[in-house]
Parts: structure tokens; sequence; C-alpha cells
């Protein structure tokens, strides 16, 4: 008998924002589809407009599973996480525990299929296609919190702004200039036909 997926399953029980007030709660596995779908996007993107040759598949399943060591550790707050050189290595050494922990609830037959998507064997160019994706989340959350009359995350925001800018990736620039900004609308705004 393997646990994995039950433990997977506790992804839905993880909210994110922790030290913030939300608007809207956001837990780990709303979360982790939210990156998968825009990690698959900047890969279509990067094949389409800039010569990439990228797997939007292989990208958006190494989204889907990025934060799944948290159904472990729980989600630490990032202003935490990055406190310190210490604090963002002792926690990377936690998470690796916890992904080799989650492997080793598979059969054994299936492990090695699985370590690429805890993070055991990531390639570097998925693996920076999935953190863009996952601050770009991050900064539509904002958007839509602040959009929603929220300004706990007015700083937050203007952060992560300039840390998605600073990805030098020309897929992440094209998703904020033809999807972000519609983000930031009502229903009634969306609906309308420009």
């Amino acid at each position: 008998m393997s646990h994995f997926f039950a433990y997977l399953s506790r992804m839905k029980l993880i909210q994110r924002w922790s030290l913030m007030r939300t608007t809207y709660g956001e837990n780990v596995q709303e979360h982790s589809l939210r990156v998968a779908m825009i990690a698959h996007a900047l890969a279509m993107i990067r094949n389409q407009f800039y010569g990439g040759t990228l797997n939007p598949d292989r990208a958006a399943v190494l989204a889907m599973y990025h934060d799944a060591s948290e159904v472990i550790t729980g989600d630490m707050p990032t202003p935490v996480k990055y406190y310190s050189d210490e604090i963002r290595e002792a926690y990377k050494s936690i998470e690796r525990a916890a992904e080799n922990t989650l492997l080793e609830m598979l059969p054994a037959e299936l492990r090695r299929s699985y370590e690429e998507f805890l993070g055991v064997t990531e390639s570097d160019e998925y693996a920076s296609l999935v953190k863009a994706a996952d601050k770009l989340c991050a900064y539509i959350t904002c958007l839509e919190e602040i959009a929603a009359g929220n300004r706990e995350f007015t700083l937050a925001k203007e952060a992560l702004r300039t840390t998605v800018e600073a990805t030098g990736l020309p897929e992440v620039d094209y998703f904020m200039k033809t999807f972000v900004p519609s983000f930031s609308l009502t229903l009634d705004e969306l609906s309308e036909r420009t």
C-alpha cells in the first residue's frame, strides 16, 4: 500500500499567504494548478515566438508537483524562508528531505519516474520556467487582492513585479503584456467585447 497520493491530496488543506489578510483564500492545490497552466503557456509562448523547443506538457506536470513537499513541511511564508542565507539553506534541506519522504512512499518501481517531478533531477530550463510561472501567479494574486480592495498586497505586488520583470525571459514579458492586465478587471469589464 502507498500513501503517496493520499498525502498529495492534502495540498488542498495547506493555505498560502499565511502572514497576510486575504480576500480570497488560496491553497497549495489551487496554486499548483494555476502555476501549471501558466508554465504550460510560457513554454508554448517560448516555442511559438522565441525559437524554443520545450515540451509544454512537461512544464505543466513539473509545475503541478513544484510545491508537493509542502504536504510535509507546510507553506513557509516567503519573508521567513528568505530571511537569511542560513534559513534559506536549512529550508532547502528540509524540502529535499520531504521530497525524498514522498518518493519513499511510492512503490519502488515508480520512484525513478517521479524523481524529476519532485525536484530531485530537474532541468534548469524547465526549473526557470516553473519558477517564473510561480512568481507570475504570486503577482497575479496580488493584483486580484488589490482589485478586491485589499491594500495588504500593495508592497508585495511591487516586489513581485520587480522579480517577474527581472527573469529576463521574453515569454514572461509577453505573458505580462498580453494576459496579466485582465486580472485587475471586473467580470463586467471582462465580458465587454472590444
